[in-house]
């Protein structure tokens, strides 16, 4: 059989199974700019699958454990059930997730479900959050943005005040509405830190310490946007202008929490030592 026989037939399988729930990510993240993200995250994990694909050839011919693999599949059917009784798209998203990793240990057992492993894991970021999720996780996203902001505002010398979400400079109303929460940001940037760990040769602390600075990363990038808007609009009357800079400050978002991240990552490789082979730990 030739190689890429197998996992072809079933890409091709399970891309009609979960027609559905595929057409439901597309659109997603085409009309959901918080999700846009989504076309990425599949073609990371073939990435990562493709790194390994040295040691998952032979382990595609290696002693499977059918036994487990079809008892999993086996619970993905009362899954898709639920979830299309409740109209849950990201409960049928979830037993795709275990539809792939029932499949890997059907085939390879523990070794190929070891190597698949990080590649299914990371196609959680593709599937959005469930609404409820949303509105917890950005509200309070919203409030430490405001606080935060207003904070830095004054720092800097203005005399800022915030109202609920609202942050009054002088005469100026900057409003943190929903979309200024920095979900969007936050997710996105989630799935950027944990590929980033995932590819990155450093130790388990190193990428430990990575995924805990995701969210003070994330946010402060978003205060950075806030701040910076709002420096904009005390200092400037020209709608048109103050309208391109907010976007403009939007756009730098990612690029700075990238920064971050990669400062991040220098300053952990100054201070974490690695051990020399032939010494004791």
């Amino acid at each position: 059989m030739p190689r890429f026989a197998l996992p072809t037939l079933i890409a091709l399988a399970i891309g009609w199974a979960y027609a559905p729930t595929l057409e439901y990510l597309v659109g997603k993240w085409i009309d959901d700019p918080q999700y846009s993200h989504g076309f990425l995250v599949p073609l990371f994990s073939l990435y990562l699958l493709r790194l390994n694909w040295s040691r998952i050839e032979p382990a595609l011919a290696g002693p499977g454990w059918p036994l487990l693999g079809g008892l999993l599949l086996a619970l993905t059917l009362p899954l898709r059930g639920l979830a299309g009784g409740l109209l849950f798209h990201q409960l049928d998203c979830l037993s795709l997730l275990l539809t792939l990793a029932a499949i890997a240990l059907a085939i390879g057992g523990r070794k190929l479900f070891k190597l698949t492993g990080p590649a299914i894991v990371f196609l959680i970021f593709m599937v959005p959050l469930p609404y409820e999720l949303e509105r917890g996780v950005g509200g309070p996203l919203r409030i430490a943005a405001t606080i935060a902001s207003t904070f830095m505002l004054q720092t800097l010398g203005l005399p800022a005040i915030s109202e609920g979400n609202v942050i009054l400079i002088d005469e100026v109303k900057l409003g943190v509405v929903e979309a200024c929460s920095g979900l969007k940001m936050l997710v996105t940037f989630a799935a950027f830190s944990v590929g980033a760990a995932l590819l990155a040769r450093r130790s388990g602390f190193e990428k430990l310490m990575v995924l805990l600075g995701i969210v003070p990363i994330a946010l402060l990038s978003n205060v950075f946007r806030i701040v910076a808007t709002g420096v904009a609009l005390t200092f400037i009357s020209h709608k048109p202008t103050t309208d391109f800079l907010h976007d403009v400050f939007g756009w730098l978002m990612m690029p700075l929490g990238l920064a971050l991240l990669g400062l991040e990552l220098w300053i952990l490789q100054r201070l974490v030592v690695a051990p020399r082979k032939g010494t004791l730990a």
